[in-house]
């Protein structure tokens, strides 16, 4: 069995990796279910076609719990997390992973509200008269 985390912005995703038939399943739901959308179940295979392993998908069960962020920030750490397991599965992955930038974890997040202002940068409207 092999694990590991994926995380964009305020979502994280743990990812486990064990022999089986090649279900993958989110939150304790189908991956089909999960998401409906064909785009965002593509984004999440994605490591697998670059890499050109259907055997890792169709002879392992991925078991996925993800909380935070919205839709498209989960499908995005769901990916990174499936990037970072597979690194560990076979490191002779890394460069293929790398070059398509599945690994580098998106650090970017949220900037925090100032005191004084509105929001982070947004400042209330000056009125001259």
């Amino acid at each position: 069995m092999f694990y590991s985390t994926g995380r964009r912005k305020t979502s994280s995703s743990r990812v486990f990796m064990k022999k089986g038939k090649g279900d993958i399943y989110i939150n304790n739901i189908k991956f089909n279910d999960y998401f409906v959308s064909n785009i965002r179940r593509k984004i999440i295979i994605q490591p697998f076609k670059v890499l050109k392993e259907d055997f890792l998908l169709n002879n392992y069960d991925f078991y996925i719990t993800v909380k935070g962020g919205g839709i498209s920030s989960q499908v995005i750490s769901i990916r990174h997390g499936i990037s970072k397991v597979l690194l560990k599965f076979n490191n002779n992955f890394k460069k293929k992973l790398r070059l398509y930038g599945f690994i580098t974890r998106d650090s970017r997040k949220v900037e925090r509200k100032k005191y004084g202002l509105r929001k982070s940068r947004c400042r209330h409207q000056y009125s001259k008269r």
